[in-house]
């Protein structure tokens, strides 16, 4: 498979204190990678360096043969990767409509951007009747699909996704997934940091445990979710009750 990202040897922190520790992850063109760990672990704090909202220590960030390593956000963007943060961030007074397009600030071909607002309607069919609504008015799912789609409008070849299920009944999550699943079959490329192991293992094609700022663990998808120590930790099974 064609590398897309390369992060190798990666330290990082806030002020003086480390959080990141010779972190390495890969992601492939077309390929949905899961990282997973605890709260506290250091996955946010990697989107953020790979997005360029945080400075490295040491180490580098590459896409293809490029190092992107200490990029301006906005160039980063141009490169190719476009990060859907956990929360949303979304602008809660402005219509759905304009959110999606903020997400493609960066592209200059308007009139495809248009094209794109309808076919993430396509994408999210239940945002078809909410587009010149604000978004404070749309549910907790229904601004999550905002968000996924507006991180789309950027036309990225890696989408970094932070945490989309949180909040969220099964039902929305089940429906983020398939969109996923359609995401990789058109060739985009997802790593994929959420709570429930079990959905992203489920959907990943491979994933890394990182474990106070650590990588301890990185294996196929199906490996991980059979693993003993994955089933404890993280997904329940075996544990002592």
């Amino acid at each position: 498979m064609t590398s897309l990202l390369q992060v190798e040897g990666l330290d990082a922190g806030y002020g003086a204190v480390q959080a990141l520790w010779d972190v390495s992850v890969g992601v492939n063109q077309g390929e949905v990678v899961a990282l997973i760990g605890a709260n506290g672990a250091g996955k946010s704090t990697l989107l953020r360096v790979i997005s360029g909202l945080q400075r490295p220590w040491r180490g580098t960030v590459s896409v293809g043969s490029e190092d992107i390593s200490g990029w301006e956000p906005e160039r980063i963007v141009r490169a190719g990767i476009a990060q859907v943060p956990q929360g949303r961030r979304l602008f809660s007074y402005l219509s759905v409509r304009q959110n999606l397009l903020l997400g493609a600030y960066v592209r200059r071909d308007r009139e495809t951007v248009v094209t794109d607002v309808d076919q993430m309607v396509r994408l999210f069919p239940s945002l078809l009747d909410r587009l010149s609504l604000p978004v404070r008015q749309l549910s907790g799912g229904e601004q999550q699909m905002v968000a996924l789609a507006r991180g789309l409008m950027a036309r990225p070849r890696l989408l970094l996704i932070d945490e989309p299920s949180l909040g969220l009944a099964p039902l929305l999550v089940r429906e983020l997934m398939r969109v996923l699943d359609r995401l990789r079959g058109e060739g985009v490329s997802v790593l994929l940091v959420e709570q429930d192991v079990g959905v992203a293992l489920a959907h990943a094609d491979r994933g890394y445990v990182l474990e106070s700022g650590r990588i301890v663990m990185a294996d196929t998808a199906r490996a991980l979710l059979s693993n003993p120590a994955v089933q404890k930790a993280y997904l329940g099974i075996g544990a002592i009750s």
